[in-house]
């Protein structure tokens, strides 16, 4: 926490986008901020402790509100809001119960680095510390899952914290940043001037990488005899897709996306190997540990990519690593050559010195790795029974692929549904796929939806969920129906925490320990109670036609599709906990 100082109050002070000369109330500032800043959806719950900030929400036409019926949702949203259009998503919320609603909305972000502001409501500042009607320790509460957060005690700190709020947010790796607001700052009076520059001496993110890392990687990579390209969710971030797929291009490398970095390369593209990781492809595993020279971008080598990160070291190999946090290189795997840097701006250089090259990759080299993923991708990984009578998910997300043509911006919950979505839809565009890939929080998907939709009024949306994950912010089909929202549910019922199950049968015994859901509410009657069209579908051969007509004869309303599928499905492949990329269990008949 760190409140703005006089001196950055002075420092700020000679240039203003924006002034009035006579003194505005704390809550017409926070409005005026937020016009300043261009935004154009902010996603809330009012409560006491913001009440005056939503009067003068009420007398505004600069930007539209959106009433969440959970604060949770209005995080979540705002997060979609952020990752589907690359603006700086906004919420509001009140003090206490409010605030710690929204915390686990704030925790997503942050493991994924979103780009987002908070504004939550506090006590009167004489109140702070005496155990008041719905206080809590928002600062304390908040400061491991936000990248910033402030209190604001003064009135005149009140424009310059929304300015440093948006500043930090976006800058660097992005996060989310919290300022928080007691209600007497927002009924008192101060000239209004909003900063035009915002500078800070303690916090000067690297943009431009170091040209002789640069130089260094160019090198190693056009000497490659069995080279790898590795990015996740930074190449999406830093808006980078159309260098990444023009360098991969260019070299001719075969290229994994990580969770998070789906959609940075185009998945139909030859060159792509799928996903890696826990629930990757055997071919982008085997070829990240069998590669000699790793190109990371944007990634971090996370437990659920590379496994047991003693596994992945005695395979020796040169690793480049791109990234604008310096934190995050050799933090888990070491590196050869770190650049620090905005991602963009890096593959920019890249690009341009390797066009610049008269060295070429080694082109029979480059043929026999080829030769050898080709052998990997022979042992088709992701093959499923699609004879079966019952409805196999796998089915649902590749008739949702065909139906939408790939087009469709796809949000999902976390569980088995999930995996399923990551290796099933193809994902050619960025910002398309949006999921919790850090935290894994359950009941983001219908809340993404609506910020995604906000965000990109007129585009196909589908929620991939399960039957746990949607009720836990199931209430917000009644903001979907306010707003006339129309994404359309496509929940793969399985009447099981299916990831649970998977895990319980395979390290537990087949013990399912409270992972089987009973007493599931009527989906249908459900969707048609809030206004909504409900479906149940039961046999392969109607999958198809109830997507077309979601998207066609209903796309003008939200659709809730329940289709019953198989209890017993895992995903496969499997790398399990504490394995390394290679012991991968590709099967039922691997147990």
């Amino acid at each position: 926490m760190q409140s703005v100082s006089a001196e950055s109050r002075a420092a700020t002070a000679a240039a203003h986008r924006s002034e009035s000369g006579q003194p505005i109330t704390g809550a017409e500032i926070v409005v005026r901020c937020l016009a300043e800043e261009g935004v154009q959806h902010v996603f809330g719950y009012p409560g006491g402790a913001v009440l005056y900030i939503y009067d003068e929400i009420f007398k505004q036409d600069r930007f539209q509100h959106i009433l969440v019926r959970h604060e949770q949702a209005a995080v979540h949203a705002a997060d979609a809001y952020s990752r589907s259009s690359n603006k700086v998503g906004v919420c509001i919320v009140t003090s206490g119960p409010g605030v710690t609603n929204a915390v686990t909305g704030i925790a997503t972000a942050y493991m994924d680095s979103i780009p987002m502001v908070i504004i939550t409501g506090q006590v009167p500042t004489h109140a702070i510390g005496q155990d008041a009607f719905q206080e809590c320790d928002t600062v304390g509460i908040t400061r491991p899952c936000v990248k910033h957060n402030i209190l604001v005690k003064d009135i005149r700190d009140l424009a310059p914290a929304l300015r440093k709020a948006f500043f930090i947010a976006q800058s660097g790796r992005p996060g989310p940043v919290l300022v928080d607001i007691p209600k007497d700052i927002t009924i008192a009076k101060a000239p209004f001037a909003y900063p035009r520059d915002m500078a800070m001496r303690s916090y000067n993110p690297v943009v431009k990488g170091h040209a002789g890392q640069i130089k260094k990687a160019v090198q190693l990579l056009l000497a490659a005899q069995r080279p790898m390209v590795y990015t996740g969710g930074g190449v999406i971030l830093s808006d980078s897709s159309d260098l990444l797929n023009k360098l991969v291009k260019l070299l001719g490398y075969p290229c994994t996306n990580t969770l998070m970095g789906l959609g940075g390369f185009k998945a139909t593209d030859p060159k792509f190997v799928g996903m890696l990781g826990m629930h990757g492809t055997y071919e982008a595993n085997m070829a990240m540990q069998h590669c000699d020279v790793l190109l990371a971008v944007g990634a971090r080598f996370d437990d659920r990519v590379i496994g047991n990160p003693k596994h992945f070291a005695t395979n020796p190999r040169k690793i480049i690593h791109i990234d604008v946090d310096p934190s995050s290189i050799s933090k888990r795997v070491k590196v050869d050559v770190p650049i620090v840097g905005d991602v963009r701006e890096v593959l920019a250089e890249l690009v341009t010195q390797i066009e610049a090259s008269s060295a070429r990759p080694d082109a029979q080299a480059l043929k026999a790795w080829w030769n050898q993923i080709d052998q990997w991708r022979s042992r088709d990984c992701l093959r499923y029974d699609k004879a079966s009578d019952i409805i196999k998910p796998q089915f649902v997300v590749e008739k949702l692929w065909e139906v939408t043509g790939g087009d469709a911006f796809v949000t999902s919950d976390v569980g088995q549904h999930q995996m399923w979505a990551a290796q099933y839809y193809r994902f050619d565009k960025p910002r398309r796929w949006i999921n919790s890939g850090g935290l894994g929080t359950m009941g983001v998907g219908l809340p993404y939806a609506m910020g995604v939709q906000m965000a990109n009024p007129g585009a196909q949306v589908a929620v991939i969920t399960g039957e746990a994950s949607i009720q836990m912010c199931i209430q917000e089909l009644s903001t979907c129906k306010q707003y006339r929202l129309t994404p359309k549910v496509v929940n793969l019922n399985n009447r099981y925490l299916g990831m649970v199950r998977q895990w319980q049968q395979i390290d537990y015994g087949s013990r399912y320990s409270e992972s089987y859901v009973d007493a599931l509410p009527d989906f249908v009657k459900l969707a048609e109670s809030y206004g909504h069209v409900g479906l149940q579908i039961r046999k392969p051969a109607d999958v198809e036609p109830a997507l077309r007509d979601a998207f066609g004869k209903h796309k003008d309303r939200l659709v809730f599709l329940d289709f019953i599928t198989d209890q017993t499905e895992n995903v496969w492949p499997m790398v399990k906990a504490g394995k390394g990329l290679t012991e991968m269990l590709l099967g039922s008949e691997d147990l």
